[in-house]
């Protein structure tokens, strides 16, 4: 029977939430322990699957399909375990399934309140997988009095009063604001916010206070006092040059012995730390620097691409470099030359993304990294630019194009290299979409098999000739124009298993220069980077001895 803690915030939002709890997780895991990490999100989207990336950062996808936050990845990438569509709820999502159970009559004419149907609803979901874990962390997002997050507070509180003494723990994210002023830090924020949680029936058990400042003694004891906390769980947290110096930060603020003190589990397995000893090192003592340029459209929000972000920095460790990322807006070049943006750079990646806005620029991106020998990543919608670059620039296919962007202007402007993926092989079954379907949850997601061709530069990177990684797109490559693409050298060098849907494209000639169909981004951590990021940062450390 698992523990559980719950991690909630107060004050102000953004306040690390979500890499506090992957990192609580990897210190438990370097004691010994099995975790499983979980967000609860009140918005009222089923999902953040249709969501703009402006609105919430990227969607992350676990192997089993499900669209989640993106503090998912921070957890697998803390932790290193696979995230499934069990790990993720929202408002929507409880708020449909009650109301799916009222229309069928499972609550036998009763009238459906927030308690205890909706309530009932969210601690059947913390209560999946209770025997397979020792700890189970879950994070409520929002802060404590958003009116939207109170039938989650509400429910975390019933369940800790359903479950035996001393199997529940709350853990309390705040701030500490300075005042540059009067040169001192604020505790009465952080007193409100405790106030607010314990005036819904919850206590925190261990204070996180995050700061900008050394947190003096005097100010630990005062928060220790007038939020009924004992001294030594209330854990200063620091401003880091890097979130994978949090486990080791918090370790030595005392965060992971301040929870096993709530559970008053002793003694407590020393902790194992040589893995992120030896992350902390890659970090800070890298051999070189190579500059790498991320050309996309959501460019201003980094949280837009920051799987792909944190894949560079592992790629970098790998390599014992420094990768240092430049945003490039595509849009910026979509009528001009790409070359005075992308010169200097010693690698260059294009993620995936939806909708035409800034692909002209993005297929200059691939054709010059083809043509000035650059290496190039293409993830997703990276990929299928590099082949409507090639098939424009090299096949002479002039007018083509995606069938994305025809059906976004209502009109037929292009020859769909690119089309509407309609039907595809999940498992046993056939999965069939319409263009005009609902947007949510209808693309090909989650874990897929690939065969890679063996020989190829791909399968050199893997070690192997079957792989599976995660997708998410509701276009795909035309197999049809395979043989003219590879005419001209641009190899289908990975396929799904029955040899329809292509899932790689490399250019023979050209020293790395790799597009994929799925997110390798999404399966990258510090301690096991994804081979696909390792070799294409050590392409780009190649290439900066050439330039």
């Amino acid at each position: 029977m698992a523990r559980y803690i719950f991690i909630t915030g107060g004050v102000v939002s953004s306040l690390g939430k979500g890499l506090a709890s992957a990192a609580l997780g990897a210190l438990l895991q370097a004691r010994g322990y099995s975790v499983r990490l979980r967000k609860l999100d009140p918005y009222l989207n089923v999902d953040p699957g249709t969501m703009s990336p402006f609105e919430h950062g990227e969607v992350f996808v676990t192997d089993d399909g499900a669209e989640t936050d993106l503090d998912l990845g921070h957890y697998e990438r803390f932790t290193g375990v696979h995230a499934r569509k069990t790990d993720s709820v929202s408002s929507g999502r409880i708020y449909s399934s009650v109301l799916e159970k009222e229309r069928r009559g499972d609550y036998l004419g009763k009238t459906i309140q927030v308690v205890p149907h909706v309530t009932n609803e969210i601690k059947d979901f913390i209560n999946i997988g209770d025997d397979e874990v020792d700890f189970m962390l879950c994070e409520i997002g929002g802060t404590v009095g958003d009116i939207e997050g109170l039938p989650f507070f509400e429910a975390i509180r019933q369940f800790a009063h359903d479950k035996p003494r001393g199997q529940c723990i709350f853990m309390h994210l705040t701030l500490l604001p300075y005042l540059s002023a009067s040169g001192e830090l604020k505790t009465k924020p952080t007193q409100h916010s405790v106030k607010e949680l314990q005036s819904i029936g919850i206590a925190p058990d261990v204070l996180v206070c995050r700061s900008e400042q050394p947190i003096p003694e005097r100010e630990l004891e005062k928060i220790a006092l007038f939020c009924n906390v004992r001294k030594s769980c209330v854990v200063p947290a620091y401003d880091l040059t890097s979130i994978y110096e949090a486990p080791l930060a918090y370790h030595g603020q005392g965060l992971d012995q301040a929870v096993l003190d709530a559970f008053d589990i002793s003694p407590a397995p020393a902790p194992k730390l040589a893995t992120w000893h030896d992350v902390y090192d890659r970090i800070h003592n890298p051999e070189g620097q190579v500059k790498v340029a991320i050309v996309g459209k959501y460019t201003q929000l980094e949280d837009a691409y920051k799987s792909i972000a944190e894949a560079l920095t592992h790629g970098g460790m790998a390599n014992r470099v420094k990768v240092k990322i430049e945003w490039v807006d595509a849009e910026v070049f979509d009528q001009g030359d790409a070359a005075p943006h992308l010169e200097g750079y010693h690698a260059i990646l294009v993620p995936g993304g939806f909708g035409e806005r800034g692909t002209e620029g993005k297929i200059k991106a691939a054709q010059f990294a083809r043509e000035r020998n650059v290496p190039y990543l293409g993830i997703c919608l990276g990929m299928q630019m590099a082949v409507i670059e090639a098939a424009r620039n090299v096949a002479g296919i002039t007018k083509a194009g995606s069938e994305e962007f025809d059906h976004e202007a209502g009109q037929k402007r292009f020859e769909p290299v690119v089309y509407h993926l309609k039907e595809w092989v999940q498992g046993n079954h056939a999965v069939t979409r319409k263009a005009d379907d609902d947007k949510g949850g209808t693309m090909r997601l989650g874990a897929y098999t690939a065969a890679l061709t063996e020989g190829s530069k791909v399968a050199e990177v893997y070690g192997a000739t079957t792989i599976e990684e995660r997708h998410r797109h509701r276009y795909e490559v035309d197999i049809k124009y395979r043989e003219k693409l590879e005419a001209c050298g641009l190899t289908f060098s990975g396929m799904s298993p029955d040899g329809k849907l292509p899932e790689i494209v490399e250019w023979k000639d050209h020293p790395w220069f790799i597009g994929v169909q799925y997110h390798p981004e999404l399966k990258s951590k510090p301690f096991a980077p994804h081979p696909l990021f390792e070799g294409f940062v050590k392409a780009a450390v190649e290439n900066s001895r050439l330039v």
